[in-house]
């Protein structure tokens, strides 16, 4: 299995390229207490097992559920465990989801997530902007500005960005230091092909979400071609695409079944060869094939 670390900019923490997202723990719609409780538990112990010592959550995602899941199976946490987290969307009580960049909320959220997760100090939060999976233009001065004020108080140690703009994210580093970018991308959503190769020159981490296509995964007569030629699953050869793409991408794919969980961190030991890679390449500029 491949153990292959980055090192997060300005610091001396060494990442696993291969983490662990939360967003598919709590019930449906991300909504509620998990279907099985101990199921999830068990996940999240295996991801660390596995070798992840990064993982991915929100408060809200259940809200407050992926959170205490967290905390329950993992406190006290391993001493290298580093736990990224992000504000800016709030929840409805009705399971909706809603944008909220106001002080108020930045601030609530940040210190809810110190509650649940049980933490004086939160390892990083990413704050989320944009629509529902794109960025949207215009200045995120004023929100970022709120977690850097928090950040100097002690209660955060890095921040990321998570659905932004490579000009936002130009805008942010005149606010303070950025250690990572979250933004969709996968083998069909390739948007951010330039930003990356920028943000690996830079030693910025990039985070992709929905590496496996999110809601609608990944389908193409090419990558079940590339993943029966390696007798791996398509989702192996989309995950260890994303790990072969740029040395600073760092996977989170979430699942709420261990073995899934040990099926996507087998992709870290999937090698993909040039004519693989040329053949997944063409994935993007194709569409999405029968």
């Amino acid at each position: 299995m491949q153990h292959s670390r980055f090192n997060l900019p300005g610091t001396s923490i060494q990442l696993s390229r291969l983490g662990y997202g939360t967003m598919q723990l709590p019930g449906p719609h991300v909504w509620g207490p998990p279907r099985d409780r101990d199921a999830a538990l068990a996940v999240l112990r295996e991801a660390v097992n596995l070798g992840a010592n990064h993982i991915d959550t929100a408060e809200f995602y259940g809200p407050r559920v992926a959170n205490e899941l967290i905390r329950e199976a993992l406190f006290p946490y391993p001493e290298d465990l580093f736990i990224a987290t992000k504000v800016g969307f709030e929840r409805g009580n009705d399971g909706s989801w809603f944008p909220d960049l106001s002080r108020d909320a930045l601030e609530g959220a940040v210190y809810q997530n110190l509650e649940t997760l049980g933490v004086d100090v939160l390892d990083l939060v990413n704050l989320r902007v944009g629509g529902a999976t794109g960025p949207a233009e215009g200045s995120i001065s004023e929100p970022l500005s709120v977690l850097a004020g928090l950040q100097s108080k002690g209660l955060i140690k890095h921040i990321g960005l998570s659905n932004v703009s490579q000009v936002q994210f130009e805008e942010a580093r005149s606010v303070t230091s950025i250690v990572c970018v979250q933004n969709q991308y996968n083998l069909v959503h390739r948007n951010d092909d330039d930003f990356i190769n920028e943000l690996s020159r830079q030693g910025v981490a990039y985070v992709p979400f929905f590496p496996l296509g999110g809601f609608t995964p990944v389908q193409s007569a090419s990558l079940s071609q590339v993943a029966s030629s390696l007798g791996a699953t398509e989702k192996q050869v989309a995950l260890a695409w994303l790990l072969q793409r740029a040395p600073n991408i760092l996977v989170i794919a979430g699942t709420s079944s261990v073995q899934h969980l040990r099926e996507n961190f087998a992709a870290g030991a999937l090698v993909l060869l040039p004519e693989h890679l040329s053949t997944l390449d063409n994935i993007a500029s194709q569409g999405k094939a029968a």
